[in-house]
């Protein structure tokens, strides 16, 4: 399979957007824990949230590759990694807020994924946190199920 490369520009309404396997819930409602909040990183079964700085329309990049994606992790503030079970097909790619019916899809083969969720210029913000240049971007991969886990972590200070 060649890479796929998608772009998307999405509303992040309650500072998130998420993928998730069509026919699944989706409901991310109780998966934001403190602990989920911090690794800016959601999950539920069948759906990945991802934690974004800003609540406005943040640009995502999504890659569909056939081996783990390998990236240097130092151009990013921070990294993580998770599995998600696809069995429809087709990944819906959202807003939390946004019309299911009419969000983006992405074709792919059933297979558990490998997500790696990488995390730009985080600290980009405007005083009133309208305005950044934060970025995020989505490698994934089949691969075998495995834990969620924080590849980089950026630094927090209590300002934050």
């Amino acid at each position: 399979m060649p890479t796929q490369r998608h772009h998307f520009d999405l509303f992040a309404d309650y500072h998130q957007f998420y993928i998730q396997d069509e026919p699944v819930e989706g409901n991310l409602g109780d998966s934001w824990t403190p602990e989920a909040i911090e690794r800016l990183l959601a999950l539920a079964p069948g759906t990945v949230g991802v934690r974004t700085v800003r609540n406005m329309t943040v640009p995502v990049d999504i890659e569909i590759c056939d081996t783990p994606f390998d990236e240097r992790l130092d151009a990013w503030d921070q990294v993580n990694e998770c599995s998600i079970q696809i069995e429809s097909g087709r990944i819906v790619v959202a807003g939390c807020t946004d019309y299911f019916p009419d969000a983006a899809r992405i074709v792919v083969q059933p297979s558990t994924y490998r997500v790696r969720v990488y995390y730009g210029k985080l600290d980009s913000l405007s005083p009133d946190g309208l305005e950044g240049e934060d970025h995020y971007r989505l490698a994934m991969w089949p691969d075998t199920p495995g834990p969620a886990v924080v590849l980089k972590q950026r630094p927090t200070d209590a300002s934050r």
